[in-house]
């Protein structure tokens, strides 16, 4: 052929398509570890590489909205750069004081259906990266996946929304299903622990499911509203001390939206419930928890599912005039209307307890998210603290509101996992954040786990607020390993791993101020060892506690030495060691420090017994505080006014007080215009020690009209076994309104109220009525058949009984003389089947006046 010819067909011959070249970017940290982005054939992978290794292989990113498949046939638009530095401080974690450097590269790409930037940051412990949409969009899917080779070890949890499976180990192309954050695994000699960040209500949450060559990110929800950024895919990569000692899940996280984080204190909590699960509903035990507390230094107890707002009161002003904090359970739907968290949370802060434990989300939903920012919005306003239970595991929330101390996400205690699986938490959950394992269970649950195993977990395992899970006789049966419980601190300078692996053990330094303290577990016989290079020079002061030969209270050794020495434990299967190391000087016997005791006191007020104070009366406080047992300074007692009431009158203070010395005070009083009791406190306060006793007074409201129906009286008083007392409809366990019309017998009633044994209301009559009516028995809302017996009170005095109520049937009528009752209390309890659908009503319930 000519070159005539050959010229002549390429000017008439249509030009072939041209093929775009391959793009791509590197984003390299501070440190070893890069993101490698790539843009081949319009399809967009992100891989990551540490020292020149590739330690997650390119894997698919991008996402779909409803408008836009963003995943495909993309082009690159154009590119930014800046370096993202860092210092903050936090109330607690494995260190207080961050520092992070990243660099961050934002990469633009589009196709014919819309565009995003791709957000991507190195740091030296790993790398993210997330979607930035140029507005509001409603996002299907992303395509966003991580892929290693198939013989990578891996440590995976089988997803379920409250993250409290077993983890298994297995391998990256052995693994089948859909599993929860963090995901570890190791491809060589390199770590990587997947998980997500600066997760809130703009976005749902996500799991991971094997799909293809790798794991694909899945979107708790078909459609995610979203304000157009996307949650961090984070990527923690290192080796073991790198990835179990990052903070890169908080370095991503949202700051703080609070400046004054004062009132958060991180402590050890007395715990009741898992050791005996009744005795949340036991005033008199939970006053023997708050008491050991008290003796042994620890800041707060909890009070878990049971406790009742008649007694919760005053536990607390028990309580804290011994320097004990009280900490209350909650279900999640207990605050899942706006009504509910502008009632109950304030009504908590108002009784003084300082934080609320709030169990059962169970759901990485958009809808859930969104309940999270509520609840977390309100109790920073109120300064309440918070623990989250059968919830998600940290994202970063504890970044953005420092208030979370601790959560839940784990196999913790409460489910007697088995201890081999203990190790492997340190390389995983607990990286992500506080993990509240709820340890040292000496003598409740399996006992699978050595003592000195359990002692040592508080240390291995990090948590704002440590949970104990055992009861204080078995503490105090346990004397060494209480005496070494009663120095930790919950609160850490700075965290280093000395040895470990997630299949077999771990050693774990942690320093608060000039201590170090040393937990060691171990899945199976071996020996423990601790380098101890990371101490200064000179001699320290060590003290260890192990196990003995049997199963019993740890030995405590002491021993000196310096940094170049390493201590070495044997320990048997399941078994473990803990130290306290401090620097030695002569004469120097042991590292404890003395244990906070607070002073004795005693406040007295007058008036004693229950005062009617009509709106806009007044009433006379007195108040004399006595110190007890050793000289108190900067003294001062005044009387306070319950919402909506004044008061008048100075606080009386005294610069110091000694013992058997006492101060007094009088103050006046005038009642708002809220119906009902009121407690009106006298508060004696010296350093952060809060004595406080309560006037009762009581603000009637109008004595009822004749003919009246309780649901529609204001209650003086309620308590409920599930859910709110409902008004003019049954009970439905949960929320207010949830429940259905009043039904007994197929017959359905207007008027009445809806409860839950065990469950009382209280009205006031005002002496001004003679007789009450009413139907009773059990709804027929519930399948389940329940019992009851439904009792009636003037007074305190009982006035009627039922007797016990068994399954469904037609309503029976009651009539109660009432003559000179002031306060009638409608009162039912369980049936004694033990059977937990008690759904009782009261319809029709008139009052003759």
């Amino acid at each position: 052929m000519s070159r005539l010819l050959v010229l002549v067909l390429a000017l008439l011959l249509p030009a072939a398509p041209a093929v775009a070249a391959p793009a791509g970017w590197t984003v390299t940290g501070p440190g070893q570890v890069a993101a490698e982005v790539a843009l081949n054939s319009g399809n967009l992978t992100v891989a990551v590489r540490r020292q020149g290794r590739t330690v997650l292989q390119p894997a698919a990113a991008g996402l779909t909205t409803t408008t836009a498949d963003l995943t495909r046939d993309l082009t690159f638009t154009g590119r930014s750069d800046r370096v993202v530095i860092e210092r903050y401080a936090m109330p607690h974690g494995k260190r207080l004081h961050r520092a992070n450097r990243m660099t961050e590269t934002r990469l633009g790409f589009r196709n014919a259906a819309g565009s995003f930037d791709l957000v991507v940051r190195a740091a030296a412990d790993g790398v993210a990266y997330r979607y930035v949409l140029p507005g509001a969009a409603t996002v299907t899917s992303e395509a966003s996946s991580f892929a290693l080779p198939g013989a990578s070890k891996a440590w995976l949890l089988p997803y379920n929304a409250w993250y409290e499976a077993n983890r298994v180990r297995t391998t990256a192309g052995e693994a089948t299903g859909d599993f929860g954050y963090p995901s570890l695994f190791q491809n060589g000699p390199d770590f990587a622990l997947l998980t997500e960040s600066d997760v809130d209500g703009g976005y749902a949450g996500s799991k991971l499911r094997r799909a293809g060559d790798g794991f694909q990110v899945v979107l708790a929800d078909e459609q995610v509203e979203s304000t157009g950024t996307t949650p961090w895919r984070t990527a923690i990569v290192g080796d073991l001390r790198t990835v179990s000692t990052s903070t890169l899940v908080d370095d991503l996280a949202t700051p703080a939206t609070f400046a004054d984080q004062s009132w958060i204190k991180p402590g050890k909590v007395a715990w009741s419930w898992l050791s005996e699960h009744s005795s949340p509903v036991d005033f008199a035990r939970q006053k023997q928890y708050v008491d050991f507390a008290a003796r042994h230094g620890w800041e707060y107890s909890l009070v878990d599912e049971g406790w009742s707002a008649a007694w919760v009161p005053e536990l607390i002003r028990y309580a804290r005039a011994q320097g004990v904090e009280i900490l209350l359970w909650l279900r999640w739907s207990d605050l899942d209307t706006p009504q509910e968290r502008d009632t109950v949370l304030p009504r908590i802060k108002q009784w003084g307890a300082k934080g609320v434990k709030l169990d059962f989300m169970e759901s990485d939903s958009q809808d859930r998210y969104r309940w999270y920012d509520a609840v977390l919005r309100k109790t920073a306003d109120l300064e309440l603290m918070v623990n989250f239970h059968g919830s998600t595991i940290p994202h970063g929330l504890a970044r953005t509101w420092p208030h979370v101390l601790t959560m839940e996400a784990v196999r913790g205690a409460e489910n007697f996992p088995p201890a081999a699986n203990n190790p492997v938490q340190f390389f995983t959950r607990n990286v992500a954040g506080s993990m509240d394992y709820t340890p040292v269970s000496l003598e409740v649950g399996t006992k699978e786990a050595s003592i000195a195993h359990e002692v040592a977990l508080p240390v291995v395992y990090e948590s704002g607020w440590t949970h104990f899970a055992d009861k204080p006789e078995a503490y105090e049966r346990h004397p060494q390993a209480l005496r070494y419980l009663d120095q930790l601190p919950t609160v850490w300078d700075e965290t280093r791993l000395l040895d470990g692996d997630p299949d077999t053990h771990a050693v774990v330094a942690r320093r608060n101020g000039d201590r170090w303290f040393i937990g060691g577990i171990a899945a199976d016989e071996r020996a423990l060892r601790a380098r101890l290079g990371f101490l200064g020079g000179g001699q320290w002061l060590v003290e260890t506690v192990r196990d003995p030969e049997t199963r019993a209270d740890v030995v405590r050794d002491r021993q000196v030495l310096r940094n170049t020495d390493t201590l070495t434990v044997p320990v048997r299967r399941n078994g473990g060691f803990a130290a306290v190391i401090c620097r030695n000087r002569p004469g120097l016997q042991t590292c404890d420090q003395p244990i906070r005791q607070v002073p004795k006191t005693t406040l007295t007020v007058t008036p004693t017994g229950v005062v009617d104070t009509p709106a806009g009366s007044s009433i006379e406080v007195g108040g004399t505080f006595t110190n007890g047992d050793r000289e108190i300074r900067d003294v001062r007692l005044t009387a306070v006014a319950p919402e909506g009431w004044t008061v008048s009158g100075t606080a009386v203070q005294r610069r110091k007080l000694a013992p058997g010395e006492s101060i007094s005070g009088r103050w006046q009083l005038t009642a708002g215009e809220q119906v009902g009791p009121v407690d009106v406190p006298v508060v004696a306060t010296f350093g952060d020690v809060h004595v406080e006793q309560v006037v009762k007074a009581f603000v009637p409201p109008p004595v009822p009209a004749n003919g009246a129906q309780v649901s529609d009286l204001p209650f003086m008083s309620e308590t409920n076994g599930w859910g709110p007392v409902e008004r003019d409809r049954s009970n439905g366990e949960n929320s207010a309104g949830d429940g259905n019309a009043l039904s007994m017998g197929g017959v359905t009633y207007a008027k009445g109220i809806g409860v839950h044994a065990p469950s009382e209301v209280s009205v006031y009559l005002g002496r001004g009525c003679d007789r009450f009516t009413a139907k009773i028995g059990l709804d027929d809302e519930t399948r389940e058949p329940g019992s009851v017996v439904f009792q009636v009170f003037g007074d305190d005095k009982p006035l009627y009984d039922s007797g016990v109520l068994k399954g469904k049937g037609v309503a029976l009528p009651i009539g109660v003389d009432v003559t000179g009752v002031r306060m009638l209390s409608l009162r039912v309890t369980d049936g004694g089947d033990g059977r937990n659908f008690d759904h009782a009503d009261w319809v029709e319930t008139a009052l003759t006046c």
